[in-house]
């Protein structure tokens, strides 16, 4: 039987996953990962570059050159950094407007997978979903990469709370 749950999870995990992609997309207009770069950078507390890399899984250079692309695109400015040699990343506010569509898209395109759930059904998910959240990350840098794309406005009561909203030390 697990099997069988698993490979149902699995098949779920992509439908999500490629749902929340495509509403990005349709955002965005771009793919990879420049729309959770958005989302991150706008958790708003300077992210270094460095930081945003790890978050990401993006090599130094790939790294650097997606931020290029977003100050670029007028979504993203460099600031000074917390010390001489780190540069803060900080959403300009048509960087701020992407990012909150974004988010709304993404739980527009969430909702409807929803839809056939009663009440109750959705108070035992919700409990069973935050239940598999809590038994998934191992390291901050794993907790902010599950959350890379999540909107910290309705996650009241996040079960996996990632470092990088309140640090910038996620490693």
């Amino acid at each position: 039987m697990i099997d069988g749950t698993a490979n149902l999870l699995g098949a779920l995990g992509l439908a999500v996953a490629d749902r929340i992609h495509q509403a990005a997309r349709d955002v965005l207009n771009r793919s990879g990962e420049t729309p959770a770069a958005v989302i991150v950078i706008g958790y708003g507390q300077g992210l270094s570059n460095d930081n945003l890399r790890r978050i990401l899984d993006l090599s130094h250079p790939g790294s650097v050159r997606l931020v290029d692309r977003l100050v670029a695109d007028g979504l993203v400015e460099r600031r000074k950094g917390k010390d001489r040699r780190a540069v803060a990343l900080v959403l300009t506010a048509k960087g701020e407007a992407m990012r909150e569509r974004m988010l709304e898209g993404r739980l527009a395109s969430l909702r409807p997978l929803l839809a056939p759930l009663t009440s109750p059904q959705l108070a035992s998910l919700d409990e069973l979903l935050k239940e598999l959240l809590r038994s998934v990350p191992e390291s901050d840098l794993e907790r902010c990469r599950i959350c890379r794309m999540c909107d910290d406005q309705v996650c009241s009561e996040c079960p996996i709370p990632a470092a990088f909203k309140t640090s910038d030390d996620a490693k």
